[in-house]
C-alpha cells in the first residue's frame, strides 16, 4: 500500500485531492494537514511514500517545510502560484499541478510518479542545498524539535561553520545546513555585505573600520564584535558603506 500525505492549508483543495487519490487502488491517505508544521510532524511520524504539498501556507511554506527534513518522500506540488514551477521542479518534485487541475492532470502526475519510482537511484540524493524562491525576510532553523523564524532583520552576520552556516543574533547563535554562497546570493546586497570568505555581515550593524595587519581590516560591530575583512571584501564594503 502507497502511503500519501496532504498538505495544504486550503480545506476544500485537501479534499479534492483526497477524492482523486479515493479511486486510486493501493493508495492510502494516511493524514491531512493544514500548514507546514502539521506536515512535517505527521511525515517524521508516518515516513509516506508520496506527498501533495501547498507551496503558499501560513507559518513556514511548502519550500521551508521540505528544507528541514532530514529524509524526504516524493513530492508532486499543488499550487496556485505558477511563478513557483522552476523551483519546485529544481528541487526534484516529480510533478506541478496548478490549481485548479482536472482529475485527468492529477492522473497523469500520478502516472509520472509511477515511472520515476520504478527508475531513481537507490542512494539518498542531498537535499541540504535545495532551491527555493528567494527569501529575503527570515530564515527557517530546525533545533531538534523546536522550528525557530528568525526574521533577516535580526541577523547581525554569518559565520561559516563547516558544512553549515552560523548565524549570530542577539538572542543567540544558531547553525543551518547552508553555504555561504547560498546566503550571498539570497540576502539583500542593500542589507548584507560580505566581507570575507567565512562572513557576511549586516551592513547596518557596522560601526568602524579598523585597520588589522598591512592592507586588512577589521568591522567593528555594534555588539563589539570585529569581523574579519579580506582583500576581495574590502572594495565591496567600501562600496556598501558609501566610502
Amino acid at each position: 500500500m502507497i502511503k500519501a500525505i496532504i498538505i495544504d492549508d486550503e480545506p476544500l483543495a485537501r479534499s479534492i485531492v483526497a477524492e482523486y487519490i479515493s479511486s486510486l487502488k493501493n493508495f492510502e491517505i494516511i493524514a491531512e494537514c493544514g500548514d507546514g508544521f502539521q506536515g512535517l510532524k505527521a511525515i517524521q511520524e508516518h515516513k509516506p511514500d508520496l506527498i501533495f504539498l501547498d507551496v503558499q501556507m501560513p507559518k513556514i511554506n511548502g519550500f521551508e517545510m521540505l528544507e528541514l527534513l532530514e529524509h524526504r518522500p516524493d513530492v508532486i506540488f499543488t499550487t496556485a502560484f505558477d511563478d513557483y514551477a522552476i523551483k519546485a521542479f529544481d528541487s526534484s518534485a516529480i510533478d506541478y499541478l496548478l490549481k485548479p487541475f482536472s482529475k485527468e492532470r492529477f492522473l497523469k502526475a500520478i502516472n509520472k510518479w509511477e515511472q520515476w519510482r520504478h527508475t531513481k537511484p537507490t542512494e539518498e540524493g542531498d537535499f541540504s542545498n535545495l532551491e527555493q524562491p528567494i527569501q529575503r525576510e527570515r530564515v527557517v532553523i530546525k533545533q531538534g524539535s523546536v522550528i525557530k523564524i528568525i526574521p533577516v532583520s535580526e541577523i547581525e552576520y554569518l559565520e561559516s561553520a563547516d558544512d553549515f552556516v552560523k548565524i549570530h543574533t542577539k538572542s543567540g547563535s544558531f547553525l543551518k545546513n547552508k553555504t555561504m554562497g547560498y546566503f550571498e546570493q539570497t540576502l539583500d546586497p542593500n542589507h548584507f555585505v560580505r566581507t570575507h570568505r567565512s562572513y557576511i555581515v549586516q551592513i547596518a550593524q557596522i560601526t568602524r573600520l579598523d585597520p588589522y595587519e598591512k592592507d586588512s581590516f577589521v568591522a567593528v560591530l555594534r555588539s563589539g564584535v570585529k569581523i574579519p575583512v579580506s582583500r576581495s571584501g574590502y572594495p565591496r564594503l567600501r562600496s556598501s558603506l558609501g566610502l
